[in-house]
């Protein structure tokens, strides 16, 4: 029985991969609408047709990685699970130490390693494509660091958020999830507190703007969006991508106004001006916190649904998933499995809220600084540089697009013209 579930499962992956490449490189349209041929929004005004075929390329093997990339993680904890991988696991963590605590370290060390190793392929082929597009500056080794870092981050929040809920499911064993939702609020706003300033700078360097006359500048645009700020900060970025990038991030007395070095480098301070301003648009419109809202109303459901799920599971598979309990550490791989598959469910409802936040932002930015060149420029640059589809297909925007596409950001802001003069 588990070799045919692990061979229908390999082989029902293997389909999938050939089904998306048949549609991402064969079937699926990315070409302009001849309605928009000749406008901001055609990539042959401001690309040439070299730079047209590197983004079609790059972009149908980056969503392709992207759309595999899922599934591939849901067959891993799949087969650790009918495997017995994971009960082996939880018995090396058992005969480990006695203290519940040190069981879980143990156990969450020897998964999340399990799966650092599978997914490592993708995520090197992920690397070296970027590198071949021009797209990633890194070396393998700063890569590297960079993923050791990320599995070590990853370890320690999991292993607080794992110690946590299986303490809760112990201890309530039919509204562990309930409790678990109600602790995620504070933990949320917590992690969002910190994110600026001790998770991001083991990352990269930060540093005030060296411009002081552009820092000025986009301080005077903060004091008139009603944003308390004192100072910019720059990242350097250029040793790692040539991608452009610019944010607004934390809470409270923790945001930051943040500018990547790229940025910096390949957008005139008009330009800059205009993309800071869509940034501070979502602290003044609170998509921050709308966001955390939605976030927590989906986790609500998503734990509840995760949680009777994983109970009838077990009380049916238990034998053949290799879990006594729903308790068991064992059972980790199958609440990873449901609430990653819960949240794919879920993402083009989120992606669908988060474009029209970013469509807000945009509307937002062109009011501010009524500059509709700057605005157009700057995203033909971000397009050409990230080497993006500016028509992506549909699945692909459905899934994947947290941003509208950039056909639709530049024919938004032609339109906005065109209504301004109504």
């Amino acid at each position: 029985m588990v070799r045919k579930w692990a061979f229908r499962a390999v082989l029902g992956y293997l389909l999938l991969g050939l089904f998306l490449y048949v549609y991402l490189f064969i079937l699926a349209d990315s070409s302009l609408p001849d309605s928009f041929k000749g406008s901001s929004a055609d990539p042959a005004t401001f690309m040439n047709a070299r730079e047209i075929m590197l983004s079609e390329e790059f972009s149908k093997i980056k969503n392709l990685l992207f759309f595999l990339s899922t599934p591939y993680e849901w067959l891993f904890y799949f087969l650790i699970l009918i495997l017995g991988v994971s009960r082996g696991f939880e018995k090396w963590a058992r005969g480990t130490a006695k203290n519940r605590f040190i069981q879980t370290a143990v156990y969450l060390f020897w998964l999340s390693l399990a799966s650092f190793i599978a997914i490592f392929p993708l995520q090197f082929i992920s690397y070296k494509i970027s590198r071949t597009y021009n797209i990633s500056t890194q070396n393998f080794s700063m890569w590297m660091k960079d993923e050791l870092t990320d599995f070590w981050v990853n370890y320690l929040i999991m292993f607080i958020i794992v110690s946590v809920l299986y303490g809760l499911m112990k201890k309530f064993k039919n509204r562990w999830w309930l409790a678990a939702w109600a602790l995620s609020v504070p933990f949320t706003i917590f992690m969002m507190f910190i994110q600026p300033v001790v998770i991001d700078p083991l990352y990269n360097d930060f540093y005030p703007l060296k411009d002081k006359a552009l820092e000025q500048k986009i301080l005077t645009l903060a004091d008139k969006a009603e944003i308390p700020a004192d100072h910019v900060f720059e990242v350097d970025m250029s040793e790692k991508t040539n991608s452009l990038n610019a944010y607004v991030n934390g809470v409270g007395s923790n945001s930051r106004i943040v500018l990547w070095d790229t940025t910096l480098e390949q957008l005139t301070d008009k330009e800059i001006l205009f993309v800071m301003a869509h940034e501070m648009a979502h602290y003044v419109e609170k998509h921050i916190y709308i966001g955390i809202a939605i976030y927590l109303v989906l986790s609500f459901f998503g734990l509840f649904l995760a949680s009777k799920l994983m109970r009838g599971i077990v009380a049916n598979y238990k034998d053949d998933i290799k879990v006594s309990s729903v308790s068991s550490l064992s059972s980790l791989p199958l609440f990873l499995l449901l609430t990653s598959m819960l949240m794919f469910a879920v993402s083009p409802f989120s992606n669908w809220i988060s474009r029209y936040q970013e469509t807000r932002a945009d509307r937002y930015a062109i009011e501010m600084t009524d500059d509709k060149q700057a605005a157009i420029t700057s995203f033909q640059k971000l397009s050409k540089v990230g080497l993006s589809q500016v028509n992506p297909p549909i699945l692909v925007k459905i899934f994947r697009y947290g941003h509208p596409t950039m056909m639709e950001r530049l024919i938004m802001l032609e339109q906005y013209e065109q209504e301004e003069k109504e």
